[in-house]
């Protein structure tokens, strides 16, 4: 293990996932947040891809959830940064925008999610690139 690994336990002894969650909308980054933290994630939040991008820097997750439509730079181009700095960082796609899914930079994502009020599709999306990046790491 790393020195700068994590080894976050939860009371039962399971690991507990870090999740940066990457979303311009400051209400839904709550919402989300408070719901991610109900089903046992630690979570950090980002309001935009270059914030992101400087938190990934500072302490890498295990699994970053990531908008596509953004203000001044959309999500792809952080996902390019992402993999540029690390392509084992497991990414996961978490848009609006079922189209995106179209763009050949977006396959590159460990997952593809589209936004919707049942939380089940990206907790299992979650769960899966996170054990995929603790077994590739």
């Amino acid at each position: 293990m790393a020195a700068d690994e994590q080894t976050d336990t939860t009371s039962d002894g399971r690991w507990t996932i870090r999740v940066l969650f990457v979303d311009d909308d400051a209400s839904l980054r709550e919402v989300y947040r408070i719901r991610l933290e109900r089903h046992g994630y630690r979570v950090r939040i980002a309001e935009s891809a270059d914030d992101a991008v400087r938190a990934v820097k500072e302490e890498r997750p295990d699994v970053i959830v990531l908008d596509i439509a953004m203000p001044e730079r959309d999500g792809l181009s952080a996902l390019q940064e992402f993999l540029d700095m690390d392509p084992s960082l497991p990414v996961i796609i978490h848009t609006a925008y079922p189209a995106y899914a179209d763009n050949f930079l977006a396959w590159a994502a460990d997952a593809y999610v589209v936004k919707a009020p049942d939380l089940a599709a990206l907790f299992g999306a979650i769960e899966k690139a996170a054990a995929s990046g603790r077994q590739d790491g």
